[in-house]
């Protein structure tokens, strides 16, 4: 293996010439941590943007895919929190400005859950069920537009 290291010049004229565009990161200051809260349940509708409804024993590559969708539209939703449905009455769900619900049960058990004025004043957003998503076009089609709509309902709420 040749050990030579290159002269950042030549680097960046080799680089060019390849037709690569060097990034390079940029310094931030550290942001301190925030404290953290022992309730996630009562998170007021300011606190949490989005939150992501799966159904129970997603596989892995369902979620990751779900996790690319997401990192695809920016940060809001990448962090989005991210539960599974549960049949019973118990699942704890944050208020949120916004649901994406992947499934029709996850959907119905969301409702049984959230209060009213919530759900009156929540973007809910329902999509296919992972499993379709990975395995069907026109299901990654309609997440795609449903993530779309979602970021724009997002967008149109933000506190100018």
């Amino acid at each position: 293996m040749n050990a030579l290291v290159a002269h950042p010049a030549h680097r960046e004229r080799v680089l060019r010439a390849l037709g690569v565009v060097p990034w390079r990161q940029r310094v931030t200051a550290a942001i301190p941590a925030a404290p953290t809260t022992t309730s996630s349940t009562t998170a007021s509708p300011s606190n949490a943007n989005v939150v992501v409804v799966l159904p129970p024993r997603c596989g892995v590559r369902e979620l990751d895919l779900l996790g690319r969708a997401l990192c695809a539209f920016g940060p809001q939703l990448a962090r989005a929190a991210r539960i599974e449905a549960t049949d019973s009455d118990t699942m704890q769900v944050p208020h949120a400005r916004a649901y994406l619900a992947f499934g029709e049960a996850q959907a119905h058990a969301l409702g049984r859950v959230l209060p009213a004025e919530i759900m009156r004043d929540a973007h809910i957003v329902l999509v296919d069920a992972p499993a379709e998503v990975l395995g069907q076009a026109a299901s990654k089609r309609r997440l795609w537009h449903a993530l779309r709509s979602l970021r724009r309902a997002l967008a149109a709420d933000r506190p100018s």
